[in-house]
């Protein structure tokens, strides 16, 4: 299975919403782990990579782009 590629500020949907009901996050840190930023309450989670790929579902903007 090939690794996706993600960078800082990105915003990505997940599979699953937020008890808040969003389903955007923005991406706040990189590496083993990765921290996400949800879009709609700012609560930040942490998560393994392999937990964090498994999960997105897209990615909706990259850093590039905003």
């Amino acid at each position: 299975m090939q690794s996706r590629k993600f960078s800082l500020g990105d915003v990505v949907r997940m599979r699953k919403p937020h008890p808040c009901g969003s389903f955007e996050w923005v991406v706040t840190r990189l590496g083993a782990d990765i921290k996400i930023r949800c879009c709609k309450c700012d609560r930040q989670v942490m998560l393994p990579r392999a937990k964090f790929e498994k999960n997105v579902r897209q990615v909706l903007r990259t850093q590039d782009e905003n």
